[in-house]
């Protein structure tokens, strides 16, 4: 959420946005409430104080006199309840605009439509040549009897797949390595709730605006996320920290839960576009400080590249333009694996720097030392590893001749000292 007073100062910088990230908000509507809300609020206040001034008044007059001071008091009573009425109806209307204003784009965001228009910035890694015919990962996994779509679709529906044997060892691995990577830098780790309440979803961001993505459980009212940066940011909900408790650093393991509704017939093939898989999250939760924020919006993409580079992935980091971003995402790099099957890279990690938007809606404060006032924290958050997408490159890029696969050395420990897998 923005900050009601900088959209009052100067609105231009949220119109822009609205165009800019392709949300529709009618901010004009927006300051005509917020001033009609004022103006309300303060004739509230006065007629209060004009109406504890009268109280005091009349038990000292007799007569006419005190007739009409009654008379005022009823025409205060009745103007207080309009106004009263005024504002239950103007406040709804204001709270739902303010969570549907965007946060404007850092000025080194690129300017574009959608993500054809992201520019890349970095590149890791060599392309890996074969001098054989090559298999996906999906003809890789039934040859090898580790990926089962065909049994979870008759269970489950599209989108789903079954790991088995040492395609789940597989799996496991690279979740386990990727915590334990995260836990050698600071981070605390997190097994976390997914099944959120509808504040949780909504101080994060996801709502509005994402509910059609979102597993919902009505009967319960209760929400299964889509990403454990719900659980994590939402952690310290309501509180406020000790500013020498900043940065808090977290890394969570959760099974993720997302509907992909209107994706029908985009990326069906295959293990890229799921409905259930499971995720290493990292949150940075810090003071409100925009250089704080650049530096941790760097150090948690630096952890991502560690992984992909300790796994052999060949990379490519972008810069996401405009038209790419979230509504309250003032800057991300995402990090997109190559993928031979696909002949290009497909995207595996996004890394969100949001100021204070989601700290404004989750009431996530901290006591800052020199002022002493309360502070609304900066929150950030990136993909460690997310899998089993990540299955994708690890099988393709590390397949041999004879159809097996080998273990990357960095998995080898979490497997038993596996170094190949074979039917």
């Amino acid at each position: 959420m923005i900050d009601i007073k900088l959209i009052r100062e100067n609105p231009e910088p949220f119109k822009t946005a609205c165009k800019a990230k392709n949300f529709y908000v009618d901010i004009d509507r927006l300051l005509q409430l917020d001033g009609d809300l004022r103006k309300a609020k303060t004739r509230l206040q006065e007629i209060t104080t004009e109406k504890n001034t009268l109280g005091k008044s009349i038990p000292k007059l007799s007569g006419d006199e005190k007739q009409n001071l009654l008379n005022k008091l009823a025409e205060y009573k009745n103007e207080e309840a309009a106004l009263n009425d005024q504002i239950k109806k103007l406040e709804p209307e204001l709270d739902e605009l303010m969570l549907q204003v965007p946060q404007p784009a850092d000025d080194d965001v690129p300017f574009g439509k959608d993500d054809t228009e992201n520019v890349e910035i970095a590149k890791w890694g060599e392309i890996r040549q074969f001098d054989f015919e090559p298999k996906d990962h999906i003809q890789l996994g039934m040859a090898l009897d580790i990926i089962d779509v065909e049994r979870a679709v008759r269970l489950a529906g599209t989108r789903n797949y079954f790991l088995k044997g040492a395609g789940a060892m597989l799996h496991w691995a690279i979740l386990r390595f990727s915590i334990d990577f995260m836990v050698s830098r600071g981070y605390v780790p997190f097994s976390v709730p997914m099944l959120m309440k509808n504040e949780a979803m909504a101080g994060t961001g996801y709502y509005p605006g994402s509910e059609e993505q979102t597993y919902r459980m009505e009967r319960d009212e209760l929400n299964l996320a889509g990403t454990a940066e719900v659980p994590l940011t939402a952690y310290y909900m309501g509180e406020i920290l000790a500013q020498e408790k900043l940065p808090q650093k977290f890394v969570g393991l959760s099974t993720c839960y997302r509907r992909e509704a209107g994706a029908a017939g985009k990326d069906t093939y295959g293990l890229y576009r799921i409905h259930q898989f499971d995720k290493v999250e990292q949150v940075v939760i810090c003071a409100n400080d925009g250089a704080e924020s650049a530096k941790y919006h760097e150090e948690i993409r630096t952890n991502s590249e560690g992984v992909m580079q300790a796994l052999g992935i060949p990379y490519r980091v972008v810069k996401v333009c405009t038209g790419d971003l979230g509504r309250g995402q003032a800057k991300k790099y995402d990090i997109e694996a190559w993928m031979p099957s696909r002949k290009s890279y497909g995207e595996t990690h996004s890394a969100s720097k949001f100021f204070d938007f989601q700290a404004r809606r989750l009431n996530l404060r901290y006591k800052d030392n020199a002022t002493k006032k309360n502070m609304f924290c900066h929150t950030l958050n990136n993909t460690v590893i997310a899998s089993p997408r990540v299955l994708i490159p690890v099988l393709e890029l590390n397949q041999n001749k004879d159809g097996s696969v080998t273990v990357p050395m960095v998995l080898r420990p979490y497997m038993g000292g596996m170094d190949r897998i074979t039917k």
